[in-house]
């Protein structure tokens, strides 16, 4: 019972205090006072000489206080508008300060993001280092799951998923296009044994990626008839999948976005030019309604300009 009248008393506080003369002529007040003239302070606010004096008149009518008095044609401030200025200044200072703080937490600070482990370990770990030496004022962390991420609930600002794009109620930009195509070690396409057309990958040992149905398709493709793939390891993810491509355990199976580093790096090769078309690729996701705050822009843009860096580095590649 004792805490009722506190609390009345201070929102009656509060409501006081929220009683505030208008910005523009507070801002024009203190111009007016800073320069000593009307016509300086318009030439600052971009507004003409009466727009001030107007806006200076009202506030001392607001206030019931002469702000300023004229002498031999000057603008003299009077006593009491010395010491309002002071409030005024400071009030407009910390009003500067808070908002260019709010303006650079939004271009920078931490920014997490929510990839697949596939992506993260062969697309996206990769280029952090271009990232971080590009935009120092953004802390990256990201989050490597396969769980669709909740926004309301994961402080998640920005994910990468594979999909066919449909997210209602978000904000949505396909990374890039993908297909399936056969990659290898440099070493199975040179010497005698080499991988020269479609058949000759029947003679290393496949690798698969959950079960042996991709290649089957690969081949029907490729125009190979009842292809026994029933050799080679059957492994769960695609990241390692690739990995054991690039240390030459076999010919795997992979996606454009994934195998991309290790083919511009000259880690994989392309033995043969046959590739099925794939519905689905990555997708970048995000809230609508924090879209187009300024890192989170930044990041999207990035990641879009690296996959179409990839995508035309991939076409100067000759298998």
């Amino acid at each position: 019972m004792v805490s009722l009248p506190c609390l009345s008393f201070s929102h009656e506080v509060r409501n006081m205090l929220r009683r505030l003369p208008p910005l523009n002529a507070l801002k024009a007040f203190e111009a007016a006072a800073r320069s000593e003239s009307f016509t300086r302070a318009a030439e600052e606010l971009c507004v003409t000489q009466g727009a001030v004096s107007h806006q200076v008149k009202a506030l001392e009518e607001v206030l019931g206080v002469k702000l300023f008095n004229r002498e031999r044609q000057r603008l003299m401030i009077t006593e009491a508008g010395r010491e309002y200025l002071a409030v005024v200044r400071d009030a407009l200072d910390r009003i500067a300060v808070g908002t260019e703080r709010l303006v650079q937490r939004q271009n920078s600070g931490v920014l997490t993001v929510s990839t697949s482990p596939d992506f993260a370990a062969k697309w996206l770990v990769n280029r952090l280092g271009r990232f971080a030496e590009a935009y120092p004022g953004i802390d990256l962390r990201v989050s490597a799951t396969m769980h669709h991420v909740d926004f309301a609930r994961e402080e998640v600002d920005i994910a990468v998923r594979h999909g066919d794009g449909s997210w209602a109620g978000f904000d949505v930009s396909r990374l890039c296009t993908e297909q399936l195509f056969a990659v290898c070690s440099p070493k199975f396409v040179s010497g005698r044994n080499r991988i020269a057309k479609p058949q000759d990958i029947l003679n290393f040992p496949l690798l698969h990626l959950d079960d042996r149905a991709a290649w089957a398709r690969w081949f029907d493709a490729a125009g190979i008839v009842d292809a026994d793939v029933s050799h080679g390891p059957v492994l769960n993810r695609a990241s390692m999948l690739i990995d054991a491509a690039v240390n030459g355990q076999g010919v795997a199976l992979a996606r454009t976005a994934l195998a991309a580093w290790d083919l511009i790096n000259g880690r994989l090769v392309r033995p043969v030019d046959v590739s099925l078309r794939l519905s689905k690729t990555y997708w970048i996701v995000m809230p609508k309604a924090t879209s187009m705050l300024p890192k989170i822009v930044t990041f999207r843009d990035w990641l879009l300009a690296e996959a179409a860096d990839d995508a035309r580095q991939l076409k100067t590649l000759v298998s």
